[in-house]
């Protein structure tokens, strides 16, 4: 087997990610909103740059998957941390839909952890798009405030795409990265 070079950009910026989750966590605990937004933003920005890095300079390596992989996890749990503590009035209101996104999300990771004993880093097509919406999402939210059917799009299909993630967790002989969608899955 190659050895990676694991030592690039994208994988910079997703560590980067993964060291700024204290002082975000600490921006929430503190109840500093405005710090905890910019942070939040710069850890969705970096998270779109060292994807499009990664396949624009042919750098995606099997660590950074998973290096990405981790890094999401840890920036949806902060901006859904941020979320309860600094919109939750505005948000209440469609809970039912945000707990059924945190179930399939967490069903997806649940599903992952018994087959394969890691944490998934499928990087589907669906999920992608999905975390373009949430990250709007988020943005528009911390920034200029709740919208109703943005919050319903980026939910929804939250849900739909961690659904899909599940069926091919379900069917993947072998956890793979990079697996596109259920659709390719199935056809080979």
């Amino acid at each position: 087997m190659e050895k990676e070079n694991i030592f690039n950009l994208p994988n910079l910026l997703s560590f980067y990610r993964v060291a700024a989750f204290p002082f975000i966590l600490f921006f929430v605990y503190s109840g500093n909103e405005r710090l905890f937004s910019v942070f939040l933003c710069i850890n969705l920005i970096t998270d779109i740059l060292d994807g499009l890095i990664a396949r624009a300079f042919k750098l995606q390596t099997r660590f950074g998957a998973r290096l990405d992989s981790l890094a999401d996890i840890g920036t949806y749990i902060l901006a859904f941390c941020g979320i309860f503590k600094f919109k939750w009035f505005e948000i209440s209101q469609s809970a039912l839909m945000i707990w059924i996104f945190l179930g399939t999300y967490l069903l997806s990771y649940i599903v992952s952890i018994v087959r394969f004993g890691k944490f998934p880093s499928l990087h589907l097509y669906s999920c992608k798009i999905g975390g373009y919406i949430q990250g709007i999402f988020f943005f528009v939210l911390f920034f200029s405030g709740y919208y109703a059917w943005l919050f319903k799009l980026a939910m929804g299909w939250g849900i739909i795409s961690y659904l899909e993630e599940t069926i091919v967790l379900l069917i993947l002989p072998e956890m793979r990265s990079n697996s596109k969608g259920l659709y390719w899955v199935v056809r080979k």
